[in-house]
């Protein structure tokens, strides 16, 4: 039966059929192929695009259906890179057929999600940049949300994690999206909050989330609290949270450390700003659960980009803090006691509607 195929095929595509009937039957026989067992059409997938080579730019339609079938297989087996390798290959932008919007962003999308899976953001980037260029001219929704999505995950992965952040939030507050998966669009915001640097832009974010009540049903809801609310988290606090994480985000950084153990830091850093006035390098990589010297370097790096207010006396081994403003820090208090006061009303509201009601009843009609 292959070498039928493989003969019905090389007599297609010869120069000597008219190219009007070598379309329409090269057509019809791509949309038989997919009953075939996938070895065997993946087999004649690829004769078929390599006869057809010398005349690609006659058949062009017939080579975007070949390629979207052959990538659908590889996809199946899970070589993700031969099936973006594929689709790279349908000349959207270089051929003579013109393609609609649509079916380019699709394919871009695609194309970009399949470098993902084979972890290689770098390639994913340059597709979804692609992708970009077209999105805003796309009235269908559906593809607007994949672009969202696999724009957020490119980020992601090239661990731009406050951007990020802000991509899966956005996108859990989309109605055209499934509810569970808003919720996993937020678990994702929060975990890459998390791992974003310390700095204003992941505090605004903190802020975001601690406000958002959904996030209260994430299992990461009490690391984010003590990030809001500045407090020292200690390495035996982490390991609940870092088993949630996805392989991409278990990577190390430069020094050694892994991301999340660089972000905690960075957020310790910040939340000792907070506590001190100043303090010894010694004192300080005590607290932080490091060797003073790295202590040192990252206090240094933070107050260099602005993340952080102080100074460094290398004389006498010591971190300046700049005096922070009492009247935020109280607000931020006052704003955690009221979010706490709700909580617990909403929860005896819940266990005890009846007696609530009635206290409701009373404060009112005083």
């Amino acid at each position: 039966q292959l070498e039928a195929l493989k003969a019905f095929v090389e007599a297609m595509v010869n120069e000597n059929v008219s190219l009007v009937i070598s379309r329409q039957l090269l057509t019809d026989f791509c949309t038989h192929l997919p009953s075939l067992p996938d070895s065997t059409a993946k087999e004649i997938y690829h004769f078929t695009l390599e006869k057809i080579q010398p005349r690609v730019i006659s058949f062009e339609e017939q080579v975007a259906s070949i390629r979207q079938h052959l990538a659908s297989i590889y996809e199946k087996e899970e070589d993700w890179r031969n099936a973006a390798q594929v689709l790279v290959g349908i000349p959207l932008e270089t051929g003579q057929k013109q393609y609609n919007v649509d079916y380019k962003l699709e394919t871009y999308l695609k194309i970009a999600r399949l470098y993902l899976e084979d972890d290689d953001p770098v390639q994913a980037e340059a597709y979804i940049n692609r992708a970009s260029l077209l999105q805003n001219e796309s009235t269908n929704e559906q593809l607007q949300i994949h672009y969202k999505v696999c724009y957020a995950r490119v980020l992601d992965y090239r661990r731009k994690f406050i951007e990020a952040a802000q991509r899966y939030n956005e996108l859990s507050y989309k109605s055209i999206v499934h509810e569970t998966e808003r919720l996993e669009a937020l678990k994702h915001a929060l975990h890459c909050t998390i791992l974003a640097s310390a700095g204003q832009q992941r505090s605004r974010m903190l802020a975001t989330l601690f406000k958002d009540e959904r996030c209260q049903q994430l299992a990461a809801y009490g690391i984010l609290e003590k990030m809001y609310l500045d407090r020292i988290i200690r390495g035996n606090q982490l390991q609940e949270f870092a088993a949630m994480l996805m392989p991409h985000q278990k990577a190390t950084t430069a020094d050694g450390s892994s991301i999340l153990d660089r972000a905690v830091i960075e957020h310790n850093l910040l939340s000792a700003s907070k506590l001190y006035n100043n303090i010894t390098f010694e004192e300080l990589g005590a607290l932080l659960e490091i060797p003073a010297a790295k202590a040192e370097k990252i206090a240094s790096q933070m107050i260099t980009e602005g993340r952080m207010n102080g100074f460094i006396d290398q004389i006498d081994g010591i971190v300046h803090f700049e005096t922070r403003e009492a009247l935020p820090t109280w607000d931020k208090q006052i704003q955690s006691l009221c979010f706490q006061v709700n909580n617990l009303l909403e929860k005896i509201s819940q266990t005890a509607p009846e007696w609530t009601a009635q206290a409701m009843e009373a404060q009112m009609a005083q």
